[in-house]
């Protein structure tokens, strides 16, 4: 097909002209989708965030994102819940923790229901500052610990023994009263200073003191994804990838549509185009049984992929074109002037414009039309002949086919003097002023009758 197979007008037609299928396809899909939510159970998700206080660089905060769902934090939350039937293995796919900005840890928790979703986040968040606590505990020397508390103790006692000693001091307002009252305060000041800094200085302050911020929201909705997600999900999968397989098979259609192309493989020249009025049974032919009606009931018992008819002039003009091909065909072939016409089977429109070619020839050129299986081609032996026309419509039949056309016509000792190409055309509401020509139907000669050998 060519490169109008990927343009936008091109998907509109497939979604007009297969829009029932289409339609039956996305509900399928849907379908397909709600079965799926009844196989995954209703999930919740909600958060609990725990506070970091201090510095801390990003390894580290990453490192603690992992220590939130170990198995030792997640085993512990697990003790503490009492589920019936849940142990520590089956919380580890539902939890999950990540390092957010300002030194917060999310701990998420996803269960059945929100009122368990809200108690994991809040009890694994809860085992994560109880673990983390103890680990910052075990790892800190216990004499360090006691030499800085002692420091710390010291120098408080030295800081209230300044402020008594500048209560003490002499009051007056000589030069060495005032100086000494102003060192001390000094002095004091740096104390202060000093003892903030001892308890920033403290290895174990901060890292141990996390703190949960409050208790985890309780969800109000089912976790991603939802019911109507999956439906919707599934009707627009089925509907893409039904566009798509229509698009990759127009795609890799081998059919031929442009004359050159037509001429090229049947090896005659294009002795013109005629228009067939476009009725309701040239492109939706009449067929029984199960499948036809199926078809039928689908919408895909005619083509997408042609082209839409284009609008006819008035029915002289239409009769103008088959007339010039019957001149054409009288200036080429010699007296006297008879010929096969071929049309392959299943090309109603093929079918009715070589009717039309014999009401229009009137017996000069006589014409006998021919029907022929393209899967099996057979061409009746040469009788009083001159050769054989082929009628036929663009946009149905691929090289091999018409090849086994011009073969068959061969081995019947045919030559293919000319071809013609139908075209189907929208007729206008108004009723032309010529003088109409009832298409005469055609004598086919095909299966038993038709003598020869096949190509």
């Amino acid at each position: 097909m060519s490169d109008d197979t990927i343009r936008l007008v091109t998907i509109g037609r497939i979604i007009r002209r297969r829009g029932r299928l289409l339609i039956i396809l996305a509900v399928v899909g849907a379908l397909v989708g709600y079965g799926t939510s009844l196989l995954l159970p209703p999930r919740y998700t909600t958060s609990a965030s725990v506070l970091l206080p201090g510095a801390w660089e990003e390894r580290e905060l990453l490192t603690q994102a992992e220590i939130a769902t170990s198995s030792v934090v997640v085993d512990r939350a697990a003790a503490a819940l009492h589920w019936a039937g849940v142990s520590g293995s089956d919380l580890r796919d539902r939890v999950s923790a990540k390092a957010a900005d300002g030194n917060i840890i999310k701990i998420s928790g996803t269960a059945d229901t929100p009122e368990r979703a809200q108690q994991l986040s809040d009890q694994v968040a809860q085992q994560f500052v109880t673990f983390a606590a103890r680990i910052v505990d075990e790892n800190t020397d216990p004499d360090t610990a006691a030499q800085f508390k002692a420091l710390q103790q010291m120098v408080v006692q030295t800081n209230r023994r300044i402020t008594e000693l500048a209560d003490a001091a002499d009051p007056g307002q000589t030069v060495e009263s005032v100086q000494t009252r102003t060192e001390l305060a000094k002095l004091r000041t740096s104390l202060q200073e000093a003892i903030g800094k001892l308890d920033q200085a403290d290895p174990a302050a901060d890292k141990a003191n996390m703190v949960v911020m409050g208790l985890a929201a309780r969800p109000a909705g089912e976790a991603p994804p939802t019911r109507i997600q999956l439906i919707a999900a599934g009707a627009l999968l089925f509907f893409l990838l039904a566009v798509i397989g229509y698009l990759t098979a127009a795609r890799m259609s081998r059919r031929l549509r442009t004359p050159p192309e037509i001429a090229a493989v049947l090896g005659a020249v294009l002795l013109g185009s005629v228009d067939v009025p476009d009725e309701r049974p040239a492109h939706r032919p009449e067929g029984r049984g199960p499948r036809a009606r199926i078809r039928r009931l689908l919408g895909v018992d005619a083509r997408w992929d042609t082209p839409a008819p284009r609008t006819s002039g008035d029915e002289a003009g239409r009769l103008i074109r088959y007339r010039r091909v019957c001149a054409r065909l009288r200036d080429q072939l010699p007296s006297p002037r008879r010929l096969l016409v071929v049309v392959p089977d299943g090309d109603e429109i093929a079918r009715r414009a070589a009717g039309q070619l014999v009401a229009e020839a009137e017996g000069d050129p006589l014409l006998r039309v021919v029907g022929v299986s393209v899967s099996q081609p057979m061409v009746p032996d040469r009788d009083h002949e001159s050769g054989a026309l082929v009628v036929l419509s663009a946009g149905n039949w691929t090289a091999g086919e018409l090849a086994g056309v011009a073969d068959a016509c061969a081995d019947a000792e045919h030559e293919v003097v000319g071809i013609v190409l139908a075209d189907p055309v929208r007729v206008r509401a108004t009723r032309p002023a010529g003088r109409p020509r009832p298409a005469t139907a055609p004598l086919l000669a095909v299966g038993d009758d038709a003598k020869g050998s096949s190509g």
